[in-house]
């Protein structure tokens, strides 16, 4: 694929190793963008990572990869500082924020749910054992039925451990104002190219509640108001910041969610294309942004959904 950037310009990526940050950094290594991509996995995981960042190199740019916390400021530093050596200054055109480590705790504990007393209900009218009934309601789920979910049996939520004040404060900074410390380190040292991009990732959780969801909605809503002062205090200095709110999207930061599954069900029968979102959906779109001619598109908050978040019909 012919290259739409000009030589020499990198992205960095925070949590780059899987879903939309790794996705990301394929389309845009696939348009000519050298790559530098700070992840944190366990060696038992890597296994599985550095083939994916082989494919990357494959693509003819330049990878650097940091597996490190990139929410610590002195690894942020020696981050900075490993690539400053290889690229000089005024060469970084995008940044993501990708990074997915929040507490997904709920408030209290939940109360029983309808659904097994509404599938005991359905088994009585039919004339069945209502365990029967309520097994295959949920094989049903399990195989792909997004119609059976109301019936199906609920998440498991934790009983005994909730979210507590602290639970707000790192999973808001984790998720959400980490960002400003990579920000204004890559704007010191003049890492940033003339015309930047700076990317946040947001979800439908910053106006819908979610059981267990609290503390990561929080992140996205603090991630949210930082991206708009980003994008008019560093303005005058060529950098535009966006934040991207993709659908429902299989990742393993949406496996991690209580009820995931049916917060896919539910999607896949609101989104006007009966898809999911995929991570390639979201890494298009930022692709785009990216772009020279995106330039004048500035502190936004951009919904890569196929329609899903305005859809009110279910099928």
């Amino acid at each position: 694929m012919p290259a739409n950037f000009a030589p020499g310009q990198w992205a960095l990526i925070l949590g780059g190793s899987s879903g939309f940050g790794l996705a990301t950094a394929q389309v845009l290594a696939d348009h000519g963008m050298n790559l530098c991509i700070v992840h944190r996995d366990r060696r038992s995981q890597l296994a599985g990572i550095e083939p994916e960042f082989e494919k990357l190199r494959g693509l003819g740019v330049a990878v650097q990869t940091h597996n490190t916390d990139a929410l610590s400021a002195a690894k942020r530093g020696a981050v900075l500082d490993s690539l400053a050596e290889v690229i000089g200054e005024g060469r970084v055109r995008v940044l993501l924020h990708s990074i997915a480590f929040g507490n997904l705790k709920p408030l209290v504990s939940p109360m029983t749910r309808t659904a097994r007393d509404a599938t005991q209900k359905l088994a009585s009218a039919l004339g069945l054992e209502g365990e029967r009934v309520q097994a295959v309601m949920d094989e049903w789920f399990a195989t792909g039925a997004a119609a059976a979910h109301p019936l199906a049996s609920p998440p498991d939520y934790s009983q005994t451990d909730f979210l507590e004040e602290e639970d707000f404060s790192r999973t808001i900074f984790n998720m959400g104002t980490s960002l400003l410390g990579w920000v204004q380190d890559l704007f010191e040292r003049k890492l940033f190219a003339d015309d930047a991009r700076i990317f946040g990732l947001t979800s439908e959780g910053n106006e819908v509640a979610w059981r267990g969801y609290a503390a990561v909605a929080a992140a996205k809503v603090a991630l949210e108001s930082l991206a708009r002062s980003i994008a008019i205090e560093y303005a005058p200095y060529g950098l535009r910041c966006n934040v991207i709110q993709p659908g429902i999207t299989e990742t393993p930061a949406l496996a991690a969610i209580p009820g995931s599954d049916q917060m896919k069900a539910q999607a896949l029968m609101r989104n006007p294309f009966h898809r999911l979102t995929t991570p390639v959906d979201v890494a298009n779109a930022i692709y785009l942004l990216s772009l020279d001619e995106a330039a004048w598109v500035n502190g936004a908050v951009i919904r890569v959904d196929g329609g899903e978040h305005i859809s009110g019909v279910s099928e």
